[in-house]
């Protein structure tokens, strides 16, 4: 799943450089990040080996800028 997520990650990425595909890029990065919020609410609540707890912490809350940021380009 990381894999194929960070390929999606990619894939958007580029497409946002395309005019004609950049709401879509957008609407398909804004899906993504509500998709893997759960796993990084799991890795704040159980922790990750050499991941500090305070930027596991921070990533949330960057996730919802993260969604506006996108949402500014549909």
């Amino acid at each position: 799943m990381n894999l194929l997520s960070g390929a999606f990650e990619i894939i958007f990425g580029l497409a946002l450089l395309f005019e004609s595909l950049r709401s879509y890029a957008a609407f398909g990065i804004i899906m993504l990040l509500i998709a893997v919020f759960p796993a990084n609410l799991y890795m704040y609540q159980k922790g990750a080996k050499g991941i500090p707890k305070w930027a596991l912490l921070l990533r949330l809350p960057l996730q919802f800028v993260l969604i506006a940021w996108a949402y500014y380009y549909t």
